[in-house]
């Protein structure tokens, strides 16, 4: 079991500004905030009586609050929809900030709620990175995942357990009002056999036993709520014909392979798709702390070519493999987007001990040193 040392996120509110901070349930939102800002005023949405009086009579917080001085933070806000007219008001007419946290934005973007017209920067938290634990062990994150409480816990399984049916297939499916959860719960089942590959609808629709239709909604529902996201294919070949199809991740993968009943061990397919699974995790977590609008993207051909992960444009070419020795053959995808396009970086990242200068100026990297190279700035991503 590791233990967190640090998060890489962070957020300082200039005065008198707001934000939204996102991100799934369990991933550390709350965690961070009482240590971040011991200072901040909280309104915690997940208490039933806090939640009673503010659903009741939303005007409470401009009457509380509006010579209040220091920063306020609503905790869950996506629970009470009209607290954000008042947030505008007293962002308009009072020098307040607010920090507004949630697992969701899908209720506000349904019910057409305020969201506050740029008013306020947007920052979504994700599970934890392997540089913010001591003791990291890789095979066994993939297996428990890297939600903090799962990741930290003595008995990962039954917590993720707890979480599949307590929350993704209860209150997830409730709020996206599917009457069908055990319609819905086969999706996620299918949805995780699947996360990594190219999406396929109809696949999907005729193994979960409901039509297309509703299987793009169920996507759209965890897209919503951070819990699923579809990476784009690279469009922009000059001489090959691409394919144009997404793929799409569950956000975690320790929630991916609970779902789909994989145990991966390393040598294994199962830890290869993992593994792959698990680096684009960490890429995810640069992007939401380091760099919001950087493009990951993948890039492959219609005739079978692939790279698994591009960041920026063409600025780093990612292949993942899962093993402990890259070869010759693994390089044919980088070499092939070489020959489509010049990419800054070239990176085959594996289970290698020691990075290598391959043919054609790729670079072999250890996990672990291709992470704190990235994290340290050590490539040119713009």
């Amino acid at each position: 079991m590791g233990k967190i040392i640090l998060r890489l996120f962070d957020l300082r509110l200039p005065e008198s500004r707001s934000a939204f901070l996102w991100g799934p349930r369990k991933v550390g939102k709350t965690y961070w905030l009482t240590r971040a800002l011991p200072g901040a005023t909280v309104i915690d949405l997940l208490k039933t009586d806090v939640f009673a009086e503010y659903a009741a009579r939303p005007a409470l917080l401009r009457e509380r609050f509006e010579d209040h001085r220091g920063l306020i933070v609503i905790d869950e806000v996506q629970k009470v929809p009209r607290l954000l007219d008042e947030v505008q008001w007293l962002i308009e007419n009072r020098p307040l900030s607010f920090l507004l946290t949630g697992s969701s934005a899908r209720k506000l973007r349904q019910g057409h709620a305020n969201l506050l017209g740029g008013r306020a920067w947007r920052r979504v938290m994700v599970p934890l990175s392997a540089l913010e634990v001591e003791g990291f062990d890789l095979e066994a994150a993939v297996t428990s995942g890297l939600l903090p409480p799962h990741f930290l816990s003595p008995d990962p399984a039954e917590d993720l357990r707890a979480y599949v049916a307590d929350y993704l297939k209860e209150e997830v499916a409730a709020e996206a009002a599917a009457r069908d959860i055990p319609a819905f719960s086969e999706f996620l089942r299918v949805a995780a056999l699947t996360s990594s590959e190219l999406l396929n609808y109809a696949n999907v629709a005729r193994e979960a036993g409901v039509s297309p239709k509703v299987v793009r909604g169920y996507f759209d529902i965890l897209e919503d709520t951070y819990l699923g996201f579809r990476v784009p294919p690279w469009k922009k070949s000059a001489c090959r014909r691409m394919i144009l199809t997404e793929k799409f991740y569950l956000f975690d993968v320790g929630v991916a392979n609970h779902l789909a009943r994989r145990h991966p061990r390393m040598g294994t397919p199962e830890f290869g798709k993992s593994f792959e699974h698990y680096i684009l995790m960490e890429l995810r977590a640069y992007q939401a702390y380091r760099q919001p609008d950087l493009p990951i993207t993948f890039w492959r051909t219609s005739t079978g070519q692939e790279v698994d992960f591009i960041l920026g444009d063409k600025a780093l070419a990612v292949e993942v493999k899962g093993s402990a020795r890259v070869h010759e053959g693994d390089l044919r995808g980088l070499a092939a987007l070489h020959e489509d396009g010049r990419a800054r970086h070239r990176v085959v990242v594996s289970l290698e001990k020691e990075p290598r200068r391959l043919a054609g100026g790729i670079e072999a990297l250890p996990w672990r040193v291709f992470l704190e190279r990235l994290w340290a700035g050590g490539f040119r991503l713009s």
